[in-house]
């Protein structure tokens, strides 16, 4: 359920027969794998790999669950409680979280960035980079081709955090 509190900023929608809304959602065991990494480095004092991306303290990990594969993007929903900015970044289909760590070449961009500035009425809409989120959106439907999973990680900066940010990205299902 969402709380009645967040504002919604749709980007991009235009009218289309079958839609499927892919909710973004925290994994919260990959996150903590991926903080304990961070912390072992720290506790040993050794540095990370060449080209690793470690997990900053302001991220976490998401995930979009693919139930079908011919998509094609149609816009996405992204729900601020109070202002703050959101930085999504995907990952590409060349990362394996269960057998290697992140680096930085299976980052992609564009990343979608969000946000409500302060001193806005709580029913303004949220802001975005809108050429950057649409390609982002259409570089998510060619990758769901392949994949029946994607990570993200979500960046939460200037008061935002995973209680005060929903999201998700509509497709449209291609025949």
């Amino acid at each position: 359920m969402l709380n009645n509190s967040f504002t919604e900023m749709t980007v991009c929608r235009p009218s289309m027969s079958t839609e499927l809304e892919l909710p973004f959602r925290l994994d919260t065991q990959l996150t903590e794998v991926m903080r304990l990494r961070v912390q072992s480095l720290q506790q040993r004092g050794q540095k990370r790999q060449e080209g690793e991306r470690l997990l900053q303290a302001n991220e976490a990990v998401y995930r979009l669950d693919f139930s079908k594969q011919s998509l094609r993007f149609s816009h996405w929903t992204v729900r601020l409680a109070q202002a703050g900015r959101l930085t999504i970044t995907a990952t590409s289909q060349l990362w394996t979280p269960d057998l290697t760590n992140l680096m930085t070449r299976q980052l992609l961009e564009p990343a979608g960035v969000f946000w409500r500035a302060a001193g806005y009425a709580s029913d303004a809409p949220v802001q975005c980079y809108e050429a950057d989120a649409d390609e982002f959106g259409e570089r998510i439907a060619e990758l769901a081709k392949v994949r029946k999973v994607m990570y993200f990680l979500f960046a939460f900066e200037e008061g935002c955090s995973p209680e005060t940010v929903d999201g998700s990205i509509t497709f449209t299902v291609e025949s």
